[in-house]
C-alpha cells in the first residue's frame, strides 16, 4: 500500500505529470518520455515518494527537486518561458537585437556623412579648389623635405 504524500510531494508529482502530458518531460539521457508508467516512476522519484528508495534518499531527492523548482530549472518552467534559463536567453536576444540596430544606425550615419562631404566638394567654387590644391602641394613638399633631412 502506498504511503501518504505531503503537500509538497503532491505538487511535485502534479508538476511532473503536467510536463508528461504536454510532452515536456525528458529522460536522463535526453529524449522525451512516452510511457505513462515511466512518467509516474519519475514523478514519485522526484517527489521523494518512491517505495523503492530509502527514506533518507527520498528526503534528499525531494530537497533537490524543490531547490530546482525554486531556481526555475524544470521542464515546465523552460517550456512556459518563466524559468531562469529562458529569461537569460530572452535578455541575450534583446542585447543582440540592440547591437544590431546600433550597427544599422551607425552605418546610416557614416553614409550620411559621406554624402554630405560629396555635396560640399561639388559646391566648392573653382577658386577654392585651386587654393586647396596649392596648400596640399605645400604640405607634401614640406614632408618630402623633412624626409630628406632625416636621411642625411
Amino acid at each position: 500500500m502506498a504511503r501518504r504524500q505531503s503537500r509538497a510531494q503532491k505538487n511535485t508529482v502534479g508538476r511532473v505529470m503536467h510536463e508528461y502530458k504536454h510532452g515536456e518531460l525528458s529522460r536522463g539521457r535526453g529524449g522525451k518520455v512516452k510511457s505513462r508508467k515511466q512518467a509516474i516512476a519519475i514523478a514519485l522519484r522526484e517527489a521523494g515518494a518512491s517505495k523503492y528508495e530509502s527514506p533518507q534518499k527520498n528526503r534528499a531527492s525531494l530537497r533537490k527537486t524543490k531547490s530546482k523548482e525554486r531556481r526555475g530549472e524544470t521542464g515546465q518552467a523552460r517550456a512556459e518561458g518563466t524559468g531562469r534559463r529562458s529569461t537569460a536567453r530572452k535578455a541575450a536576444r534583446k542585447t543582440t537585437a540592440r547591437k544590431a540596430t546600433a550597427r544599422k544606425t551607425n552605418a546610416r550615419k557614416t553614409t550620411a556623412r559621406k554624402t554630405t562631404a560629396r555635396k560640399t566638394a561639388t559646391r566648392k567654387s573653382p577658386a577654392r579648389k585651386t587654393a586647396a590644391r596649392k596648400t596640399a602641394r605645400k604640405t607634401s613638399t614640406r614632408k618630402s623635405a623633412a624626409r630628406k633631412t632625416r636621411r642625411a
